[in-house]
């Protein structure tokens, strides 16, 4: 009789699958290479100082937003409405008319009179605790790696996110909960909350905000087929198994990244039914959300950061619904209520529950777009000068920062690059984003890599 050995790597395997209805099989399958995060401990360099907060979240416009229809007024596009100017190169990568005015208008608001067009009334109302900057710049004018430059610090999507750097540098606030999240219409974000060359523990878990109840939102959460204490007793023999296998042959990265997801995957079945279910919010709370995907993102991203959560990103998607070759004003008239309403509402709720002091709220997409028509009433790509907002955390509100030429095409004044947004966004969490770094190949990684300086006028 032969006796069939089995290595580690397959009993893994198979004792993994009878947990996938934890979480492994059916997380891993709702991005193909999402890993659910656990918490682990912080390198103990870091945080290097104080911090002034302890989570971030992510608003992320999918698509390029326009800025001169939102956040940057340009009476010169009304000026010369339909002309191309000699004395500004508008030229972007596809054919493009002319310079197409906003037709919303804008007032300033707040202690420091910052501009907000007419479509965000709701975001108007908490200027004062929004920092608009309105002179980024970024370096693609394509969406796949300006976005994977937005999250990643560099074109190359296979570059770790920066949930995930913040993963690695700090470490998690709950063991049950996955410490980098990404909320997103049908529970995709592209691939960029991917751990790169960081330890897998550190990946982003995707969870679809489109649904309300957390059993359809987290599939497979429960286990149909095994109690707790038996789940309990797999996880047990992995771990010994795992020992085993150590002190043999050495650490394995990425078995001990899937069994810590399962331990992550087995916690979440009795953490995340509290923490993803908006149903036990009152319905005055919800309401005043919205009732729409991103609507549940910025709730749910509320209640994550609550309970120690270090990273949200909320897309507002499916798609890239902020894409606007075509039909500008009416897409823009028909989209921003929805966002509008939700973004600002997480300001306050944020603020009236203690947490906006340390938590930092960021805004924006992978670039903006032209002053200048496409397709007759839609704007081009425009990676030259947009605008991004930043709250809470010790980020300084009711003021704008930074200016883009007269027709609002380019940086011109106090340019923040994506890397200072990084920069910036790792100081006031209390990480010096030189010192965060992981030796990959020989060399020393970071997610701002040789760049970045924090943009220390907008901070307190």
């Amino acid at each position: 009789m032969m006796t069939k050995k089995y290595s580690r790597r397959e009993l893994v395997s198979q004792l993994s699958g009878g947990l996938g209805a934890v979480g492994l099989a059916g997380m891993f399958s709702q991005d193909g290479s999402a890993a659910v995060s656990k918490a682990a401990p912080a390198p103990m360099k870091f945080p290097n100082f104080t911090p002034k907060a302890k989570a971030n979240i992510v608003l992320f416009m999918v698509g390029g937003p326009s800025q001169m229809d939102m956040f940057d007024p340009k009476p010169a596009l009304l000026k010369y409405q339909g002309q191309r100017p000699a004395s500004v190169d508008l030229r972007t990568e596809r054919v493009t008319g002319g310079l197409l005015p906003s037709p919303f208008e804008f007032k300033q608001y707040g202690r420091g009179g910052v501009h907000v067009s007419s479509l965000l009334p709701n975001l108007a109302s908490v200027i004062d605790d929004i920092c608009v900057i309105k002179s980024m710049y970024t370096y693609n004018p394509t969406h796949t790696p300006a976005r994977s430059l937005f999250h990643t610090g560099n074109i190359a999507a296979t570059r770790p996110s920066w949930g995930s750097w913040i993963s690695y540098g700090l470490g998690s606030e709950n063991k049950d909960l996955p410490g980098f999240v990404i909320l997103s219409p049908g529970g995709g974000g592209g691939g960029f909350g991917r751990s790169g060359f960081l330890p897998a523990r550190h990946q982003g878990t995707f969870f679809d905000d489109s649904m309300v109840e957390p059993d359809k939102m987290i599939r497979f959460l429960q286990n149909k087929d095994l109690n707790k204490e038996k789940q309990r007793d797999q996880l047990d023999l992995i771990q010994a198994l795992n020992q085993g296998h150590q002190q043999a042959f050495g650490q394995d990265e990425y078995l001990e990244g899937r069994i810590q997801s399962m331990e992550t995957a087995y916690s979440m079945q009795f953490a995340a039914t509290d923490a993803f279910d908006i149903r036990k919010e009152s319905e005055a709370m919800r309401e005043s959300y919205g009732d729409t995907p991103f609507a549940h993102g910025c709730l749910m991203a509320r209640r994550l950061v609550e309970r120690g959560v270090r990273t949200v990103h909320v897309y507002y998607g499916p798609g890239q619904p902020w894409d606007d070759h075509s039909k500008i004003n009416k897409n823009l008239t028909e989209r921003c209520p929805d966002m509008d309403k939700a973004s600002a509402q997480l300001i306050r709720d944020l603020k009236q529950r203690g947490l906006l002091d340390s938590t930092i709220v960021t805004w924006g997409g992978e670039f903006g777009r032209t002053p200048v028509s496409e397709s007759g009433d839609g704007r081009d790509h425009n990676p030259y000068g947009f605008t991004m907002w930043m709250a809470g955390g010790g980020v300084k509100g009711g003021m704008a920062y930074g200016e883009t030429d007269e027709f609002g095409f380019k940086s011109v004044e106090k340019a923040v690059s994506i890397h200072d947004l990084h920069a910036t966004m790792l100081n006031q969490m209390g990480v010096d984003h030189k010192l965060l770094t992981y030796r990959y190949a020989g060399r020393d990684f970071r997610l701002t890599d040789v760049y970045g300086e924090v943009v220390r006028d907008i901070i307190s």
